[in-house]
């Protein structure tokens, strides 16, 4: 059983939260895909892609973020010392 074939944004989603709604969307429909839709196949690893990256853009800023605020803590701690 195929899927019919759906039309998809060709913008990247702005927001982590946009992307990873994409992202599991993309990944239950093709855990129900009793056939693989190929002809759509392309289109949903491109989506998936360019979600991805936004997602891991957003991690990696969040975590760089996040060792700075430690650092500073760390760096404010040994200064009271």
């Amino acid at each position: 059983m195929t899927t019919p074939a759906r039309k998809r944004k060709k913008t990247a989603p702005k927001t982590f939260k946009a992307a990873y709604d994409i992202l599991k969307t993309n990944a239950a429909e093709l855990q129900q895909q009793d056939e693989p839709d190929i002809d759509n196949l392309m289109t949903t690893v491109e989506e998936s892609i360019a979600a991805y990256r936004v997602c891991e853009t957003r991690i990696n800023a969040v975590q760089q973020a996040l060792d700075a605020a430690f650092a500073e803590e760390d760096n404010t701690e040994n200064s009271d010392i």
